[in-house]
């Protein structure tokens, strides 16, 4: 069972001894910049990666990365974070959502509050088109929200604490694998500390769609839509679900290559492009902390004979 990460507790602090702790990959360069020459400068953006969304109707939740199409800028966001019915509602092809075009409050980190509208949302989307594969509807959770060109000068695209993303993740990870994340949820009251996360690669479900993740800390309500990255920077996922089973506590993580190739597919807002980080990725500030155990697998059932 799943239940969307909107309104609830993520994850709660795992039990067991850790298998050790991080050991922080070199620092990677900033990449080369596609699409827009300028961003504001990473350590004064008043909008960047992580900053809270507050869409209408919907819920509050922490954006992940920064798109581009043509001249317009977006911010991230889960589907689900403009979702109108319960926790549990998890099927975006036919879960309640606002639509395209709602106000959506961007809480700066300068303290202001920016307005963006809703440009694309995965669950409007498959609802409008009548999507019927199970795994897409139950793990295509992505929204865009698009930032006003008057605010666009304020934007940089990097990841607060660690720098990045270096690119997109295409090709999935593997069983183990370190990831990174960054939660800004207004439970935590501003305190920076509490927000970067280090977690572990559980397991690929629904063709690869969904990325089942163990974080050290816990999610808390709000983290919802947080951008996950690989060890080596590169962009991989946005926060979810909470699963309750079969791996209690684990979260799942949408993956982003398959939500902006049905967005290319079957949205409205163009050629979208992931932002490249200004600043190199760097998981040096997860050093230390230790990472959570690989845990036990369910058992496969017994083949007939």
């Amino acid at each position: 069972m799943t239940v969307r990460a909107r309104g609830v507790a993520l994850a709660v602090v795992l039990g067991g001894i850790a298998l050790g702790t991080v050991l922080a990959p070199a620092a990677t360069a900033a990449p080369t910049q596609s699409g827009r020459d300028q961003w504001a400068p990473a350590d004064s953006a008043a909008i960047r990666p992580g900053v809270v969304t507050d869409t209408e109707g919907g819920g509050s939740c922490t954006s992940n990365f920064v798109f581009t199409s043509g001249d317009r800028t977006f911010l991230g966001q889960a589907a689900h974070c403009g979702g109108t019915g319960d926790a549990t509602e998890t099927d975006g092809c036919d879960s309640g959502t606002v639509g395209i075009g709602t106000p959506v409050t961007i809480k700066a980190a300068d303290g202001t509050e920016r307005t963006g509208h809703l440009a694309y949302s995965s669950w409007v989307t498959m609802q409008a088109n009548g999507e019927s594969d199970p795994d897409v509807c139950a793990f295509n959770d992505f929204a865009l929200v698009e930032i006003a060109s008057e605010d666009a000068a304020d934007v940089n695209p990097s990841l607060p604490v660690f720098g990045g993303p270096t690119g997109l993740d295409t090709d999935g990870l593997g069983t183990g694998d370190l990831v990174y994340s960054l939660g800004n949820s207004p439970l935590r009251l501003g305190i920076e500390a509490l927000g970067p996360k280090v977690g572990i690669d559980v397991s690929e479900t629904g063709g690869g769609r969904n990325h089942d993740v163990y974080t050290l800390t816990p999610g808390i309500p709000g983290d919802s839509g947080s951008a996950f990255v690989d060890d080596s920077g590169a962009a991989f996922g946005v926060l979810s679900t909470l699963n309750l089973a079969p791996l209690p506590a684990s979260n799942g993580v949408i993956d982003l290559a398959h939500a902006l190739d049905y967005a290319a597919a079957n949205g409205d807002v163009g050629d979208v492009e992931l932002a490249l980080g200004t600043e190199p990725f760097n998981a040096g500030p997860a050093a230390g902390l230790p990472v959570p155990p690989l845990p036990a697998l369910p058992a496969l059932p017994a083949l007939g004979g």
